[in-house]
């Protein structure tokens, strides 16, 4: 996941239907509603809520809609109780998948993810076969497809906030930090100006797998499709090197 993968995978999110928008919306209300009910409705003590809803706008939420996520939450707290299930598993030649869920119904949940991980070609193991494979990073990506931003100021900018890493990809830029910094960095990069096309926290593979097989591959891109239209699931990771 090299962050040209992650700027085309971002642009492809951005440019999809309006269903498939809604759909991103409707997890996005979902994550929203879950930190709210456990850290309250205001964003300025509760930062995961401030993180969240910087998420939402970054896929073009509107802010109606956010607050509507908000007002809904903070007042039926007997409402939906939804559940933070990690699964993880290998897709083709051992590729390494994380899947992050909220669901309110578990065995339904599990019985999806088995049978998309079986039907493509891998198989669901057990908690923490793959996570360590990974590093758990903040991620910010700024646009530069129009080549307006100067690297070195960009660079320097991100260091100043706090940032331990910078590297410039094929249109966009890629800014990492500790997990807990990534909303202070984020907070002073916007106050300099900047935009964000994305700025959440993620798992890093530590190293990448190359597919050559022709069926290894479409079946690979059907497996994290396949995943990320699922209501349930919020993130889907993997060190496939695309």
């Amino acid at each position: 996941m090299s962050g040209h993968s992650k700027w085309s995978n971002i642009k492809r999110k951005k440019e999809k239907t309006d269903a498939a928008k809604g759909k991103i919306f409707t997890k996005l209300g979902r994550e929203i509603t879950v930190i709210v009910k456990a850290g309250g409705p205001d964003p300025e003590s509760n930062s995961k809520l401030k993180d969240a809803i910087a998420k939402a706008k970054s896929n073009n939420m509107p802010n109606d809609n956010i607050m509507r996520c908000i007002k809904k939450a903070a007042g039926a707290m007997d409402g939906d109780n939804y559940e933070e299930i990690t699964y993880e598993g290998y897709g083709p030649s051992g590729v390494a998948v994380i899947v992050e869920t909220l669901t309110d119904n578990r065995n339904r949940t599990a019985g999806d993810m088995r049978h998309y991980f079986d039907k493509f070609g891998g198989n669901l193991g057990q908690s923490g076969c793959v996570s360590f494979m990974f590093d758990e990073k903040g991620v910010i990506i700024i646009d530069n497809e129009d080549g307006d931003l100067d690297e070195d100021t960009v660079m320097m900018d991100a260091l100043d906030s706090g940032a331990e890493d910078f590297s410039a990809q094929e249109g966009c830029f890629e800014i990492l930090t500790d997990p807990d910094s990534l909303g202070s960095v984020r907070d002073a990069l916007e106050e300099k100006g900047y935009t964000f096309a994305s700025a959440d926290v993620e798992k890093l593979p530590q190293t990448t797998v190359a597919l050559t097989d022709e069926k290894d591959i479409l079946f690979m891109g059907k497996l994290i499709d396949a995943l990320e239209d699922n209501d349930d699931v919020q993130n889907v990771y993997h060190n496939w090197e695309e």
